[in-house]
């Protein structure tokens, strides 16, 4: 099924052309940038899942607040969808535009408004990178925790709307544990502002609503983050396994052990060897599998946990225990794994990352699976992990010039992520649905659950105009994906109403 269309565009696209829109918004916002030039559109095309490419009917870059709001209210007085961008690098398709619709490019609002080191927090621009957060707060002795893999490119706004995780959220937390407040715009062109500098909030917790919300219920221009003190010391235990079964259930032994590391991660064989000749990190290449662990905070508190953790990848079957040297060793152990994507890369014309999570206890099950996959269909599937909260990320690797590939590394992704589901696990972990995943809502979720999704939706923007067409399936798309494709103990809905 084509996640491309969505029948809700059919009575949306607005009715004025490209020419009239691009008049109007030219006469309501004279001083902003606003592209329409193919050769202008054509970079805004796709966000980092390109496979799928849209050119956009105009793209707008703002300058100011006032613009922004002027934007809203045009294209709301309009009919015409709004699409947000921010950096570019999502990876499930959520920045894809749309032929009838304006692109709203925020790159423009990239200033760090304020650190207050008393109160650990920054104020930001959701154009201002996840990385550059870090690096401002450093001279106080702090930083911001949620570290993407992308983290040197993405922006704090992007990271908020797809609720992003990264190397280090087990113990510290994804996006959403991280934000105080945030400031938005609404479609009808209104401020609201969500949360607050204090840890709690009165009414309903908008805040957490909005974490994850893919740009569908309003445009971010402000948020305000937590800082955390730098640990005092970090050590990274590297164990390799001749059985990625093994390390899957290692992660597990950690946890129950009562470990909470600041990361723990996990690389099989093929993503092992990508790295290793892309970054040069150590890594044992001969090794099936890797663990990285990191243990942080008081030096002493940290010594007992290695140990500790040294005990219980042994007694799970590590082959070599190693623990980086020193500081620099430390930072090329996490180098090969947060440039596993583009190392793998270099192996392949094309991949396809997933992003399903899982239950800790099902990892050998599903790596089981995916290997099963990998054979069926004769695609290589390299795998990365969050593993310490289950959050997988199998690369697909595939040729888009050969037919038909592309169409298998689709069905083999959602076949994985259907997998997930069947564990007890999600689709999504922080990469989010986007056009990606729509089909697989459908397994995910039933009928009364998105039409909850959806009545949330409208609460926000009742003409649905907000990046439409991505992360809630209507009902009726799901009907059509289930007479296509029956999971595992799942039936057709029959007979649902359309949205």
């Amino acid at each position: 099924m084509n996640i491309l269309y969505d029948e809700r565009l059919d009575g949306l696209l607005p009715t004025l052309d490209k020419a009239q829109v691009r008049e109007r918004l030219t006469q309501t916002l004279p001083d902003m940038t606003l592209l329409h030039r193919e050769e202008d559109l054509r970079p805004f095309e796709c966000d980092g899942l390109s496979v799928y490419r849209v050119v956009p009917m105009l793209v707008a870059m703002p300058d100011t607040l006032a613009q922004i709001e002027t934007l809203m209210k045009t294209c709301y007085e309009l009919q015409v969808p709004v699409v947000t961008r921010g950096a570019g690098t999502g990876l499930s398709g959520g920045a894809l535009p749309l032929e009838k619709g304006v692109l709203l490019v925020m790159t423009r609002f990239a200033k760090i408004l304020d650190i207050d080191p008393d109160a650990r927090t920054a104020r930001v621009q959701p154009g201002v990178r996840n990385l550059a957060i870090s690096e401002a707060a450093a001279p106080y002795g702090l930083y911001y925790a949620p570290d993407p893999s992308s983290q040197i490119a993405c922006s704090i706004g992007g990271n908020v709307a797809e609720n992003a995780g990264g190397v280090h959220c087990l113990k510290y937390g994804l996006t959403v544990h991280n934000v105080l407040e945030v400031q938005v715009i609404t479609i009808e062109g209104e401020r609201m502002t969500l949360g607050s500098a204090a840890f709690d909030a009165p009414g309903f917790d908008l805040l957490a609503l909005f974490n994850g919300s893919e740009g569908m219920l309003g445009i971010i221009t402000e948020v305000t983050v937590k800082l955390l003190p730098k640990p005092e010391v970090a050590k990274v235990l590297m164990a390799s396994f001749d059985d990625v079964e093994k390390a899957g259930k290692a992660v597990g032994d950690i946890i129950a052990a009562g470990i909470i590391p600041g990361g723990l991660e996990m690389m099989d064989k093929l993503a092992i060897q990508a790295a290793e000749d892309f970054i040069q990190a150590g890594y044992p290449v001969e090794a099936e599998a890797i663990l990285l662990c990191e243990l942080d905070g008081v030096e002493a508190d940290v010594n007992d946990d290695c140990a500790t953790v040294r005990g219980v990848l042994e007694r799970a079957g590590a082959t070599e225990v190693r623990q980086a040297r020193d500081e620099a060793e430390r930072a090329l152990f996490w180098a090969g794994r947060k440039n596993a994507f583009p190392a793998v890369g270099r192996l392949s014309p094309d991949y396809y990352c997933m992003d399903g999570t899982i239950p800790r206890r099902e990892l050998p099950r599903v790596l089981k699976g995916i290997a099963e996959l990998s054979q069926e269909y004769g695609l290589r599937v390299a795998n990365v992990f969050h593993a310490g909260d289950g959050n997988t990320h199998p690369l697909i690797m595939f040729d888009a010039n050969q037919p038909g590939e592309l169409e298998k590394a689709e069905t083999v992704g959602g076949k994985i992520l259907e997998l997930c589901v069947e564990v007890g696990g999600s689709i999504t972990g922080e990469h989010g649905v986007g056009r990606e995943k729509i089909n697989q809502m459908c397994v995910q979720f039933q009928p009364d659950e998105l039409a909850v999704f959806h009545a949330v939706k409208a609460a926000f923007d009742e003409k649905g105009l907000l990046n439409p067409g991505k992360n809630i399936p209507t009902l009726h798309r799901c009907a059509e994906f289930g007479a296509m494709h029956v999971h595992k103990g799942q039936l057709p809905h029959p007979e649902l109403p359309r949205f």
